[in-house]
């Protein structure tokens, strides 16, 4: 993406001006995912979990969506049972914040497995 003062407080689209073409790639091809393996080798992130959100729309969210804190239960993941829903993108905070939620309440390591095996076949449908 270009540079730009309000990255902090703009949500990005498919149709963003903001995005370059090798950030296209990037985002088409899930390469810009690759940087959060860190975050989950440091222990600050997880596989599994709610996907993170920028702090200027969790409080948005929070104050707007019941229940939307409650997905800050556990760690953030860099895939999640909203995202393997088709949850991604300019989708439903509402409904993100339900099925995180329902998520984090039944929580298996099967369940687990199964959203990073579904992950995969989802990696080549999202468009963004």
């Amino acid at each position: 993406m270009t540079g730009n003062d309000d990255a902090d407080t703009t949500r990005s689209g498919e149709t963003d001006h903001r995005i370059t073409a090798v950030g296209s790639v990037l985002r088409a091809s899930h390469l810009d995912e690759m940087p959060q393996l860190f975050n989950v080798i440091r222990g600050e992130m997880s596989l599994v979990g709610p996907r993170p959100e920028r702090p200027f729309f969790v409080e948005q969210f929070a104050d707007e969506v019941h229940g939307y804190g409650d997905r800050h239960r556990v760690k953030s993941g860099i895939t999640g049972w909203s995202q393997v829903n088709g949850l991604v993108g300019d989708s439903s905070i509402e409904e993100r914040a339900r099925r995180d939620n329902w998520y984090i309440e039944n929580w298996s390591l099967w369940s687990d497995l199964m959203i990073m095996l579904r992950t995969i076949p989802t990696m080549s449908k999202r468009d963004n």
